[in-house]
């Protein structure tokens, strides 16, 4: 199979593992994979996820954090984060995998007033409207939904 160069992971829920898991993808397809361009994208049942504060709430316990370390040759268990959200703005800041959510779930919802209002959402997340949810999944290698 050949190496994706746009790696797409929709995330439509907001079940624990399947917050976790998009984020330990994104990982591993950028420093193993060398996936040039990673996106995390939280779908209409997922968005919930993007609001503040929300990603803070699942913690990384000591467990997991040995459990997914000794997986990875140079990664220690203090290395990594103590919750979701200190790993989605690593992941973001530090190995460019872009975070996304859909604006117009964020108005429906009600934690937006407009698509382009930012104010509910992590500063990290951008809040993509529909032509560009599209363009995402048109320009994607390869597709995994969480």
């Amino acid at each position: 199979m050949a190496q994706p160069q746009n790696l797409l992971l929709v995330v439509n829920t907001t079940e624990p593992y399947n917050q976790y898991a998009p984020y330990v993808v994104a990982f591993m397809a950028k420093k193993i994979g060398n996936v040039p361009n990673v996106t995390i994208f939280y779908g209409p049942q997922g968005m919930r996820m993007s609001r503040k504060g929300e990603l803070a709430k699942m913690a990384l316990t000591a467990e997991v954090k040995e459990l997914v370390a000794s997986q990875l040759d140079g990664l220690s268990a203090g290395d990594l984060p103590d919750n979701l959200e200190q790993l989605a703005r690593f992941v973001s800041g530090q190995l460019g995998v872009t975070v996304a959510s859909c604006a117009t779930f964020h108005v429906i919802d009600g934690f937006a007033t407009s698509l382009d209002d930012t104010s509910g959402i992590e500063d990290f997340i951008v809040p993509v409207k529909l032509p560009q949810a599209w363009e995402a999944v048109a320009a994607a290698d390869k597709v995994l939904y969480y």
